[in-house]
């Protein structure tokens, strides 16, 4: 492929939504964002549906939000189907240090994590 056809080859239009400041450790939601990848955006959603957990529900609303986010910007509703989960990563935020106390008057610290969500969702190839 010679670099003006590479020039002319248009990028997948894609949609991000981003959860910030979660509370809760991206090793906790990391397995949910695996089962989705790759997979069109309203089987994702079905498939987090079945899970009952926090972090199961919290990828489940920022895909949610990045297909909403599509249907805002795109007017046609066929393609609006065909979207799918690109990307998904979840990625550490900011720590809490808290004190907890131990024996004999001393203290030890433990960390309240956070984690950043991103979806993006498109088109694909």
């Amino acid at each position: 492929m010679s670099k003006e056809s590479e020039k002319n080859v248009k990028p997948p239009e894609t949609f991000k939504s981003v959860h910030k400041y979660v509370q809760m450790s991206a090793r906790k939601i990391r397995p949910y964002a695996d089962l989705v990848r790759g997979k069109f955006a309203d089987t994702a959603v079905e498939i987090l549906s079945c899970y009952p957990s926090r972090g199961a529900k919290l990828v489940k609303q920022t895909i949610y939000n990045a297909i909403k986010n599509a249907e805002d910007r795109k007017t046609s509703s066929e393609k609006i189907t065909n979207l799918e989960v690109l990307d998904v990563r979840i990625d550490g935020g900011p720590m809490g240090k808290r004190f907890r106390p131990k024996s004999r008057g001393s203290s030890s610290v433990f960390l309240k994590r956070t984690s950043h969500i991103t979806v993006i969702v498109g088109f694909g190839w």
